[in-house]
């Protein structure tokens, strides 16, 4: 199923994000993360892809059908450009395809140093371009509340998005965030921009005080007020931080479920601990 349908049948779409392990061996051992999701039976789960070649990205592949086959859960397969050409991306999503995943969340992908880049796909609209093309996928593109690390302003930043849209993509998931009015804010600009298509907010649990610091540093998000007391507070003691950055992270969720946004994207970290208590946290809320 195309989850464009799920977005127009029903509010409040939940839905996950995992990474699949480096290790073939090591694959079962995500079963109890993917138990515990299930068990608030999300409407989709997305599964990360990198830039490390061709056999640790059919991985991507081989879990989403995991997730399709054994629970029953539409997956999303990330897919970024940046690093390959059109014969590698033919390839995956003959993969993708022959799986029977009907969704994709295309992307440029994060610089990395060490991986040569190809002219190809340079941007995320490129590959959407392409993809809508030649295949018949629901494509879901990515967005910055707080503006992309790259982009100069925020009209730019608008441009590019509504490239993406333009291009075929059928809905967006955001990046994390820390304040939600910060997340408000840009979908009132992007419909301002003529942006129509649904808009997930990202949600990741901040439990870490060096995790925080990483955050920040590779998506630029923006640490309000409260949130930094917090981690003036607790940041030295890890249990603390841990159920503060926790409750944080559900305080978020339920203030925007409030809003009625068009749904909550979980990046769960494969940390079945925080997905536990996560949906504990949300399951008497996110189908009201």
């Amino acid at each position: 199923m195309k989850i464009a349908d799920i977005y127009k049948s029903k509010k409040n779409v939940l839905s996950f994000e995992i990474f699949p392990p480096k290790k073939d061996e090591e694959l079962d051992n995500i079963e109890p993360t993917l138990e515990i999701l299930s068990d608030l039976h999300p409407d989709y789960i997305s599964v990360t892809f990198g830039a490390g070649g061709h056999a640790n990205n059919s991985k991507t592949i081989a879990l989403a059908g995991k997730i399709r086959e054994k629970y029953g859960i539409e997956p999303v397969v990330h897919l970024t450009g940046l690093y390959y050409d059109e014969k590698e991306i033919d390839e995956f999503a003959k993969e993708i395809k022959a799986a029977g995943i009907e969704n994709i969340l295309a992307l440029r992908g994060d610089i990395n140093p060490n991986v040569p880049k190809k002219d190809v796909f340079p941007h995320a609209s490129d590959l959407i371009t392409y993809l809508k093309d030649k295949y018949d996928f629901c494509i879901a593109g990515a967005c910055y509340p707080e503006i992309h690390p790259e982009s100069e302003n925020r009209i730019e930043e608008m441009k590019n998005l509504r490239k993406k849209v333009d291009a075929g993509a059928d809905l967006l998931l955001s990046q994390l965030f820390f304040n939600n009015d910060t997340f408000y804010d840009f979908v009132e600009t992007s419909r301002i921009a003529g942006i129509d298509v649904p808009i997930t907010p990202g949600i990741m649990p901040a439990l870490k005080a060096s995790q925080i610091n990483r955050m920040v540093n590779t998506c630029g998000a923006t640490l309000p007020e409260n949130f930094q007391k917090i981690i003036a507070r607790f940041g030295d003691n890890p249990d603390a931080m841990f159920d503060a950055g926790l409750s944080y992270a559900l305080s978020q969720i339920i203030d925007l479920l409030a809003h009625d946004v068009d749904g909550i994207h979980l990046y769960t970290m494969n940390n079945p601990i925080v997905a536990k208590r996560i949906c504990e946290g949300v399951k008497n809320i996110v189908n009201v």
